[in-house]
């Protein structure tokens, strides 16, 4: 199993989602998150003032999947999530130990 872990640019989480659904993925986790990358925020103008914004708005989605199917769900996520432009996101693929499911108490891919 593997935890796919995506930061997005905000306005593309519906697009991001109706992608997902349409390759199957029954479940996510959104988060709204603040950070920055190579380009180290930006800088803004208001009221005739400049101001620098360090940590950039962005939506985090966790998505815990079989092994055999991250490849497929990758590919949507790029796909919709791509915009062309610095600041898209990226995509994190990390292993998965264990998954238990709190109501029923099935483990691993059932889990999922």
């Amino acid at each position: 199993m593997k935890m796919i872990t995506a930061v997005i640019k905000p306005f593309k989480l519906d697009d991001v989602r109706e992608a997902l659904s349409a390759v199957g993925v029954q479940g996510i986790t959104v988060t709204e998150v603040k950070g920055f990358g190579r380009q180290k925020g930006h800088t803004e103008l208001y009221r005739g003032a400049e101001y620098v914004v360090d940590f950039l708005p962005k939506i985090r989605l966790e998505i815990a999947v079989e092994d055999d199917r991250v490849e497929t769900i990758i590919e949507a996520l790029i796909k919709a999530a791509a915009t062309g432009k610095i600041g898209d996101g990226k995509i994190f693929v990390s292993n998965l130990e264990q998954v238990i499911r709190i109501r029923t108490g099935e483990s691993g891919p059932d889990a999922i």
